[in-house]
């Protein structure tokens, strides 16, 4: 019997193991942390062998396959040693992969990802599709493919998740762009990262789409070099050479396969970022069959993302706003793009190799305040501190919106868009958008 190791019992882990041990695999679980209760009964359930706290070397070596976890990095010592052994390393998504003939709608990009899946994946309910939403978000693939079957999976896809795939197959590939990010797990080279967002187009065929942002000089350069297969949709904020979706005097406009037009004003998403994201679901939903009233009704009914510009409330006429998933540079170029208002920003984490030269005039433009979150905030000084705006440093949630209380008057906005992860201070980035949303409803 084929022994399947599986690394990381979070969701992605646990669903592999799943699907593994119900396609007739010997499963073991092994996790260095401590794995949730719910998970723990879900591989008991199942019968799966886990353990946490601990990899227990010689049950891993052991192993035909392993199945990792994206968060774990390459340089983590075991994955070293299982490397060393030419044992093969694939994701979870990769395994669900082998098991299923779903039709797979993929997005990956810099920015955009989670606002765009959920988008793609509101548009294909509203149309009465069977489908599942996977990846970064949702529930595990695995899981779905082992208890819960669907005609599309609408998924939301990392390099990390990339970087272990290799005969998996996107129908509908989206690539929103491409900004530096993570480039602490890519040896500070931006080309490595650069070649695991560019994986998403490997094993398409002709019978599939590539729907990509024609104004990235980054995929422009890559697409050179790629002899994609895939039917080619590029979308532009103007009607560029070529791109097949685009806005022209107000209305949004996609021309394949069939034309479809609404006016720019009805999409619920607003900013110049999300006329990006709405153009990508808007051609990913036509070139999947879905009528134009559905995409028209569900462009503009779309509720939104939590943590992603998500409107808080508003105390002493000061609007607060937690866009606590925007975890790199780019990401808070957007939001800040977007703000109408002085603003007081709320910058800072855990550098992941951060560049912060292209928000410098934005920051300049745009702000009234500057606080610093972050367990060391040396770097911002050194960064921001010259532009002559008020700063203030915190380090702690508590303390930066007792700051932003203090720093702000009427007419401003408070934004979280820290540029950074949340790993030096919160659980995630969930946990810091929480803890900002609650400690601002009871100001």
């Amino acid at each position: 019997m084929k022994k399947i190791v599986v690394l990381g019992a979070a969701e992605s882990g646990a669903g592999a193991a799943v699907l593994a041990k119900v396609k007739g695999f010997d499963v073991f679980v092994s996790d260095m942390g401590s794995i949730r209760d719910n998970y723990k009964k879900l591989l008991d359930d199942h019968q799966i062998e886990w353990e946490e706290g601990q990899h227990t070397e010689e049950r891993i070596l052991a192993a035909d396959e392993v199945i990792k976890s994206p968060g774990i990095p390459d340089t983590a010592p075991m994955i070293k040693k299982i490397i060393e052994r030419n044992i093969p390393i694939i994701s979870e998504i990769e395994f669900a992969g082998r098991y299923t003939n779903s039709k797979m709608i993929c997005i990956t990009g810099s920015n955009g990802k989670t606002t765009t899946t959920s988008l793609i994946y509101h548009i294909f309910k509203d149309a009465g599709y069977d489908v599942g939403l996977a990846g970064n978000i949702g529930r595990s693939l695995a899981l779905q493919v082992a208890e819960e079957p669907h005609e599309y999976y609408v998924i939301e896809l990392s390099s990390f998740q990339l970087d272990n795939m290799y005969d998996f197959r996107a129908n509908v590939a989206v690539l929103l762009n491409i900004t530096p990010d993570h480039l602490d797990r890519y040896d500070f080279k931006m080309q490595n990262y650069v070649d695991a967002k560019m994986r998403i187009t490997q094993n398409q065929t002709s019978d599939d789409a590539f729907i990509y942002w024609n104004d990235d000089p980054i995929i422009q350069r890559e697409l050179e070099k790629y002899d994609i297969k895939a039917v080619k949709l590029p979308f532009s904020e103007l009607k560029e050479k070529g791109s097949i979706g685009y806005i022209e005097e107000g209305q949004y406009k996609i021309e394949y396969p069939t034309p479809f037009n609404m006016e720019q004003e009805e999409l619920s998403l607003t900013g110049k970022h999300n006329i990006y994201n709405s153009l990508a679901a808007g051609i990913a939903s036509k070139v999947s069959g879905i009528k134009n009233e559905v995409i028209r009704k569900s462009l503009s009914d779309f509720p939104g993302v939590e943590h992603r510009l998500e409107k808080v409330t508003t105390v002493r006429g000061v609007q607060y706003i937690n866009d606590s998933k925007a975890t790199n540079v780019d990401a808070c170029w957007y939001a800040l793009e977007s703000m109408k208002t002085p603003t007081i920003l709320i910058i800072g984490g855990k550098d992941k190799g951060n560049d912060y030269e292209p928000i410098k005039d934005l920051v300049r433009q745009k702000c009234a305040g500057l606080v610093y979150l972050g367990a060391d905030n040396k770097k911002l000084h050194d960064n921001f501190d010259a532009l002559g705006i008020p700063v203030r440093d915190t380090h702690s949630m508590k303390e930066c919106v007792e700051a932003c209380y203090e720093m702000a008057e009427p007419g401003m906005t408070v934004l979280l868009s820290p540029c950074c992860a949340s790993f030096d201070l919160f659980k995630n980035m969930e946990d810091r958008g929480e803890q900002f949303k609650t400690l601002v409803r009871n100001l």
